[in-house]
């Protein structure tokens, strides 16, 4: 089974980690990357620029329209993504459970749903 694993973080604990702290995140992230690699567990992973950065896309009546930063005022804001693939459910919660950032921010778990056209 695939799993979107979507990394949030808070809007209060952000900038609060020193250089060190968040050097050490970041090349935790690296290793844990590797590992799930080597196991071939992660289709991919990213991190994401700040919901500054964000743009809301909408075409209605053939018209594109875009709204700047993330969809609703939140105190969280998805910072990154792993794509993996576990047996199951469980298999993917041991996955999120290494991943580093969930020691500072939360992630969450989506099973990824395959679309099929009729035959």
């Amino acid at each position: 089974m695939r799993f979107v694993c979507l990394i949030y973080n808070s809007a209060d604990t952000d900038g609060t980690l020193s250089q060190a702290e968040g050097d050490e995140l970041v090349r935790a992230h690296f290793q844990y990357d590797e590992e799930l690699e080597r196991k071939g567990i992660m289709i991919h992973s990213d991190a994401l620029e700040g919901p500054d950065s964000a743009s809301v896309l909408r075409v209605r009546h053939g018209i594109l329209s875009s709204t700047d930063g993330p969809y609703v005022e939140t105190k969280e804001h998805l910072a990154g993504i792993y794509i993996i693939e576990a047996a199951d459910l469980e298999d993917a919660r041991n996955v999120v459970a290494g991943i580093p950032s969930v020691r500072v921010g939360a992630v969450e778990l989506r099973p990824v749903r395959l679309l099929t056209l009729p035959q």
